[in-house]
């Protein structure tokens, strides 16, 4: 078999296939076999009717067909091998030639394939990249907030009568209609005023709400049968409470934490603070980094890759988000975005490649176990459910590029807006990770992967 590329633009390709008949003669003879069990000739068995009374019954030329189309995915993956591309969408196949129907081994096999490629960039210099984060420095306030979240843990809740306010908890009944016809209803629901974890315009519905007083409002609702609808909401405080905080003194220490003193215990929430805000810079360094370092590359993007990604998102939204969801507006958002984390993927991919970076089975499991705890399942079905849907690879190449971005971000010089240099070396490897170093599985090999997967499932 002969192939050969054509560039027709940075992310398309035509692959020109040659396959001499002496090649396809092993699968002609497989149809052949094929075809004489699925045709009844009477004398003749199931399976033993000879090739000329095929010929005769359904001609020869049906004979190639089949023997091509059973051959066609093997000669275009060898061809897809042998010339180094990365297909990223779905063939079109144009045969050119074919052997001949009427004179036995005469002619060949020709088709031409265009496809969407993965494009190759030349990568830019990305080592000390220069990024500048806000100055930031954990202080009182941050410590009060931290002491008094982990208060409110171990705070009871308790009846007042007044209205409620910012923060406050209250028990509510409501029902919602649409269009004058009652769609839902609930009763006893909890909720704290502010958090905004309900229906849009609850909170300033209920602040200033009595116990037994009521207030309607307009909203539109999020999900099931009427998602999207504009629905008139009526809520009824039926409680009001606030919580009530331990004091912060030793006792309370020694019931929260490990520590035998308040002292003790603030100094653990202040050390936590400024690891919280190192962090913070981290993340801010990070998007920075990668923004800089696409600035200094040019990548192509094949649309027909793009518009299939953004019709599967409206596809699936449709179900859960209403009519709504599809707008222009949202449309031109989601393709921005697709096109951007495309891009990313293609440079991230580039520097994984240059720094020889590859992905260990823990931190795979770790990755997964984290992204299982996102969706609220258990890491054991999570893992096995990915490799039965053969996504586990996709995940590898994921883990992989943040640890391209993190190699990226360690070898940047990143101050703040002060002047000083801000040291990321926990952020970008967290203490007690070392470098992995001959253990590291490749990327791009299924069988680490699948094992990876088949370890986490135990």
């Amino acid at each position: 078999m002969k192939s050969a590329v054509e560039t027709l633009t940075p992310t398309r390709v035509k692959l020109t296939v040659e396959v001499p008949y002496d090649e396809l003669k092993p699968r002609i003879a497989e149809a052949y076999k094929t075809i004489a069990k699925q045709i009844q000739v009477p004398g003749f068995r199931a399976g033993k009717v000879p090739s000329r009374l095929i010929d005769q019954r359904v001609g020869r030329g049906y004979v190639l067909e089949t023997a091509i189309n059973e051959g066609m995915n093997t000669y275009y993956q060898q061809a897809v091998t042998e010339n180094e591309i990365v297909p990223l969408s779905r063939p079109e196949v144009e045969i050119t030639e074919q052997p001949s129907a009427e004179v036995a081994g005469e002619g060949q096999l020709a088709f031409q394939v265009e496809i969407d490629i993965r494009p190759s960039i030349e990568l830019p210099d990305y080592k000390g990249l220069e990024v500048t984060v806000d100055a930031t420095e954990a202080g009182d306030a941050d410590i009060e907030k931290a002491l008094d979240d982990l208060r409110g843990r171990f705070g009871t809740l308790k009846t007042i009568e007044r209205p409620a306010a910012d923060q406050d908890f209250i028990t509510l009944d409501l029902t919602a209609s649409v269009e004058g016809e009652e769609v839902d209803s609930a009763t006893g629901l909890s909720y704290q005023v502010g958090s905004g974890t309900m229906l849009e315009g609850m909170d300033e519905a209920v602040t200033g709400l009595s116990a037994g007083e009521d207030a309607t409002f307009v909203t539109k609702l999020a999900g099931g049968e009427h998602a999207g609808a504009d629905a008139q909401v009526k809520v009824t405080v039926t409680a009001v409470k606030e919580r009530e905080l331990p004091e912060a003194n030793d006792d309370f220490a020694q019931l929260a934490s490990e520590f035998d003193t308040m002292a003790e215990l603030r100094e653990s929430l202040a050390k936590d603070a400024a690891e919280s805000k190192v962090m913070d810079q981290g993340v801010a360094a990070r998007d920075l980094v990668l923004d800089k370092l696409m600035e200094l590359v040019e990548v192509p993007v094949p649309e027909s890759v793009i518009t299939e990604q953004v019709e599967q998102h409206f596809e699936q939204g449709s179900h859960t988000e209403g009519e709504e969801h599809d707008t222009e507006e949202h449309r031109t958002e989601v393709r921005e975005n697709t096109a951007k984390a495309f891009k990313n993927e293609i440079v991230l991919d580039a520097v994984a490649e240059a720094e020889k970076i590859g992905v260990a089975q823990s931190e795979l499991i770790d990755y997964i176990v984290q992204t299982a705890g996102q969706y609220g399942m258990d890491p054991n079905q999570f893992a096995q459910m990915l490799d039965g849907a053969g996504q586990v690879p996709m995940l590898v190449g994921e883990v992989r590029r943040r640890k391209a971005l993190a190699k990226v971000l360690e070898l940047a010089v990143v101050t703040d807006s002060n002047g000083n240099v801000v040291d990321l070396s926990d952020f970008v490897r967290p203490a007690g990770e070392e470098e992995e170093e001959g253990s590291a599985s490749s990327a791009s090999s299924a069988s680490s992967a699948s094992s990876a997967s088949a370890a986490s499932a135990k």
